[in-house]
C-alpha cells in the first residue's frame, strides 16, 4: 500500500528503542520509553500559506528525525507501525 500524506503531514517509521541499557541490563517492554526517533517514509506537499502558495517542507524522505514523544497519530499498515504527524512536531534531523 502506498501512503501519501496531505498538507504538512509527515509519515514516520518509528525506530525501536534499545532492549539493553549501556550497563548491559535488558529492559522489559513495560520499562522502555516511548520512541522519539524515526525515519521519514513520506511527506505531504506542504501547508498552504495565506497568499495561496505552498511552504517548502524542511524534511525529506529518508531523513532520520527526532519528534514529539506524544505527537501525531499511530497507525498500522501491512503489519508495520507508523506515526503521522505535523511537520512542526519534528524537532530535529539527525545527520
Amino acid at each position: 500500500m502506498k501512503l501519501k500524506p496531505l498538507g504538512d503531514k509527515v509519515v514516520i517509521q518509528v525506530l525501536d528503542e534499545e532492549d539493553k541499557t549501556a550497563g548491559g541490563i535488558y529492559l522489559p517492554d513495560t520499562a522502555k520509553k516511548k520512541p522519539q526517533q524515526g525515519k521519514v517514509v513520506a511527506i505531504g506537499d506542504g501547508r498552504i500559506l495565506d497568499d495561496g502558495t505552498r511552504a517548502k517542507m524542511n524534511v525529506s524522505v529518508g531523513d532520520k528525525v527526532i519528534f514529539s514523544k506524544y505527537g501525531g497519530n499511530e497507525v498500522e499498515i501491512d503489519g508495520q507501525e507508523y506515526t503521522i504527524l505535523d511537520e512542526d512536531q519534528i524537532y530535529a534531523v539527525l545527520n
